[in-house]
């Protein structure tokens, strides 16, 4: 497991399993060879399989006659140490025993918004939607920003001719009030140590409360205790809150956006993702999203300029582990203490 390695040192042998595993879903796919496209095998529930190892046997093995040569697995949670504990899931991940027991001869594991952060750079224009204007740089900075189970966020820096993915824990910035509305609505949000963070409002459960805290500063009941209920209820525009709920989920989103272009000089773009973006896609006003993501000043003409796009890929993650695996040295992915040889596994 060392860093620095040769251009050489750093091929994965083909074919190459990749997954995104997730707290609660998983995906695998096999690449090949560095020329093919991605072979996918359905989704599933990670609470459906006692353990990663089950689930790699069951989806996968048992179901293609290509037999996988090396592992690369981005998970949520962090990604150091021979047993990786996933967040909101009961998976551990222990490469040696992935390398002796089914095996791989190489195993590489990174977090699941390095993988998000590898899919801006590999995914391609169809599955880009603009929101407003800007013109991207192609060879600067990004962001991606993710509403989810919590809220991810990650940078892709370029530099000495490779992309470097920086994984972090932007999602739990501070979120502050900025409007008369904000004032009243504020006061009513569940905190966590004392402070609204970004996640607590941009994400699932930061929806539901979010809503909540609308409806007690009108006095009104807070009739929903679903984000999927809420959501619901905003397209069909049968409760007020919640309309009012996904439009400042927006706005917040956009300043939160704007901070985060501002922290890494993002001229290349910010990438919204994340199961909640998608769901309520079609309620996003493209007018009212720019004007708060622009108002940062004294940086509102810097801001103007920067593009904004929502990933309309369902499995990005899987696009940036192929897009590496094909090619890891056009990546600056530091693998130092991530990466599992087959002669490092006990009994190899």
């Amino acid at each position: 497991m060392s860093n620095g390695r040769s251009e050489t040192e750093m091929r994965l042998p083909f074919p190459v399993l990749i997954a995104d595993i997730g707290g609660t879903n998983a995906r695998f796919a096999i690449i090949v060879d560095a020329n093919a496209e991605p072979k996918r095998f359905p989704s599933i529930k990670t609470a459906d399989y006692e353990t990663l190892d089950a689930a790699i046997q069951q989806v996968v093995l048992d179901k293609t006659s290509i037999i996988p040569q090396s592992a690369v697995l981005a998970v949520a949670g962090p990604t150091d140490g021979d047993e990786i504990d996933l967040t909101n899931c009961d998976w551990v991940v222990r490469p040696k025993r992935l390398i002796a027991e089914m095996g791989f001869s190489d195993v590489l594991v990174m977090n699941d918004y390095e993988a998000q952060a590898l899919a801006v750079v590999a995914l391609d224009d169809e599955h880009l939607q603009k929101v407003g204007g800007g013109e991207r740089i192609d060879s600067a900075n990004r962001v991606v920003i993710g509403p989810g189970t919590g809220l991810g966020v990650a940078g892709i820096v370029h530099g000495a001719n490779s992309w470097i993915p920086v994984a972090g824990e932007g999602g739990h910035v501070d979120l502050g009030p900025r409007t008369e509305r904000d004032y009243a609505i504020f006061p009513h949000l569940e905190t966590i140590g004392g402070r609204v963070s970004g996640e607590q409002v941009l994400c699932g459960r930061g929806i539901v409360n979010l809503y909540g805290a609308i409806a007690r500063a009108d006095g009104r009941p807070d009739v929903l205790s679903k984000p999927e209920e809420i959501t619901a209820a905003a397209f069909e525009g049968s409760d007020t809150v919640a309309v009012e709920t996904v439009q400042l989920f927006f706005d917040y989103l956009a300043r939160v956006s704007g901070d985060m272009a501002l922290v890494f000089m993002a001229r290349g773009g910010i990438y919204l993702t994340g199961g909640i973006t998608r769901k309520v896609l079609g309620l996003l006003d493209d007018n009212r999203f720019r004007a708060a993501f622009d108002n940062k000043e004294p940086h509102r003409n810097l801001l103007e300029q920067i593009p904004v796009y929502v990933i309309t890929h369902d499995q990005a993650p899987l696009e940036g582990l192929s897009a590496y695996a094909r090619m890891p040295a056009r990546f600056g992915v530091d693998t130092t203490g991530r990466w599992w040889r087959a002669q490092e596994a006990p009994g190899r």
